[in-house]
């Protein structure tokens, strides 16, 4: 006998995310397989590894350990909704970047979710903050003290994203008076 299926809505990245899934589909699955955002990682499919972290209304969790019917009617922020706005890096992200925090990169969405749910909730943390918000997130390349020099980075005060080079394109285009670029975008 095959399980009923359930209708679900699940506000994912600030959008009302209506799907009819099996009872038994996780979170992560849902993620990745129902709405294409593969940036949420399966890793140990445990709950041990971290890989698969996303916020659940504001709190990290794991998204291998839940199902999808339990997030019905929350707000669920994935590796994707972390960043202000399409094209840009939140400061988090650009602080990674800047401090070599990501190798392979398969532990980065799920340590992003977890250092930016710390910020959140305490945008000062000290070095033994930084390393209990992360640990429950395995990484086997950078021995961990890049990430937390990361968010010892984007948590000093007057750090500031550096633009992208599409971003910096845009921002000369508009001062030379160009308007029009090839991605359909105007500035």
């Amino acid at each position: 006998m095959t399980p009923t299926p359930v209708t679900v809505q699940i506000k994912v990245n600030g959008i009302v995310q209506p799907r009819t899934v099996e009872p038994r589909t996780t979170l992560v699955d849902f993620l990745r397989d129902h709405l294409g955002l593969t940036g949420t990682h399966v890793g140990c499919e445990h709950g041990i590894c971290g890989a698969c972290s996303v916020l659940l209304d504001g709190d990290p969790v794991r998204a291998c350990c839940m199902f999808a019917v339990q997030a019905d009617g929350r707000a669920v922020t994935t590796v994707e909704g972390l960043a202000p706005q399409r094209g840009c890096l939140s400061k988090i992200q650009d602080a990674f970047c800047e401090t070599h925090a990501l190798q392979c990169g398969y532990c980065t969405p799920g340590m992003l979710v977890a250092c930016h749910a710390l910020v959140e909730k305490n945008p000062a943390p000290d070095e033994a903050q930084i390393r209990d918000a992360i640990g429950g997130n395995l990484c086997r390349c950078t021995g961990y003290q890049q990430i937390v020099d990361a968010v010892k980075l984007a948590t000093r005060p007057g750090y500031e994203v550096k633009a992208t080079p599409a971003a910096q394109a845009r921002q000369q285009a508009k001062q030379v008076g160009h308007t029009h670029f090839r991605d359909g975008t105007h500035a």
